[in-house]
């Protein structure tokens, strides 16, 4: 009877609900919050790991420091002349890295062509992206006739060298060949395989559902292509400019080299130090080496750079988690 009755009280206790935190019979009490991340996280964080990427950014940031901090520490004035350190080798007591034939600091020569190097990427990329942009954008998202005539003109411009069609404008110009110019030429010129690349994004992207809707819901052709497409387009923009950036560096030297780029004694290019240096690369190897490995080095960090942001922006490379 008495076994009866505690079973019947046992069964009309009332069940208590558990409080939010409190520990279970198996074990400690374990709370998991995932947290979404978005796009720009994902390709942030996949970059940050990106070895090859992260070095490029190293050596980069470095590089920009020792041009621009570097001129602190080193208050020599490139134009000026010495007399008496005329073609000193390195390690020269006031010339870590020797002079020229007349004089001229080869240490400050570098911080200032870095700095005229940084000069021309930038009137570069202010230029080619939205031009190229603008015209692939275009061209793609309308189609029909626009796209034919743009992409034919495109076409045949690049039918001749990038390098060749600078030369000739160069020559005619000859008030153009300072950094600010040579950035300039090089803009104007150098935005036609960015539209190619708009374009063929432009193709891909009009086509999703999204667009479709946008479309349905009575949105303007402006709105879509610069809230639903160019925001989609970013991945491949961001790339090409850093992909362009090495490349417009070495047109510059380029041009340089064979006379048509900077030519201001005064206010000197990674291009012109090497085009002085190499006559000079026997007997005073100091002038052409170290200028030489100087632009090899930027050039390779911003192709680091750029491998490692195409490598964060591309889906198959990462895992999106919830």
């Amino acid at each position: 009877m008495a076994t009866t009755d505690t079973g019947t009280e046992a069964a009309a206790a009332p069940v208590i609900a558990a409080e939010p935190g409190t520990p279970t019979a198996g074990g400690p009490d374990r709370e998991f919050t995932i947290k979404a991340r978005s796009q720009r996280q994902q390709v942030i964080r996949h970059f940050l790991h990106n070895k090859v990427g992260m070095t490029g950014l190293v050596i980069f940031a470095i590089l920009m420091l020792f041009a621009f901090i570097g001129p602190i520490l080193n208050p020599k004035d490139y134009a000026t002349l010495d007399k008496t350190a005329q073609s000193v080798p390195p390690g020269t007591k006031g010339y870590l890295l020797g002079s020229d034939a007349i004089g001229r600091d080869l240490l400050s020569g570098i911080m200032i062509g870095i700095q005229r190097s940084l000069l021309i990427v930038l009137l570069f990329i202010v230029i080619a992206l939205p031009l190229g942009l603008a015209i692939g954008a275009f061209a793609g998202y309308f189609g029909k006739w626009a796209d034919s005539v743009l992409m034919r003109f495109v076409d045949l411009v690049l039918t001749v060298p990038l390098l060749v069609v600078l030369i000739v404008v160069a020559s005619n110009f000859p008030n153009a060949r300072t950094a600010t110019g040579v950035g300039i030429l090089i803009g104007l010129f150098g935005w036609m395989d960015l539209s190619r690349i708009v374009r063929s994004q432009f193709l891909s992207l009009r086509e999703k559902e999204y667009v479709e809707a946008a479309h349905a819901l009575g949105a303007s052709n402006k709105r879509i292509i610069f809230k639903h497409l160019i925001p989609n387009a970013l991945g491949s923009l961001i790339v090409w400019c850093t992909l362009g950036a090495a490349t417009a560096i070495i047109l510059e030297a380029s041009l340089t080299f064979l006379g048509f780029g900077v030519n201001d004694p005064n206010a000197t290019s990674l291009g012109r130090l090497v085009s002085d240096g190499v006559q000079a690369a026997s007997t005073r190897p100091w002038l052409f080496y170290f200028p030489g490995i100087t632009l090899l080095i930027i050039v390779l960090s911003i192709n680091l750079i750029g491998d490692g942001i195409r490598d964060a922006f591309d889906p198959s490379n990462r895992r999106v988690r919830a």
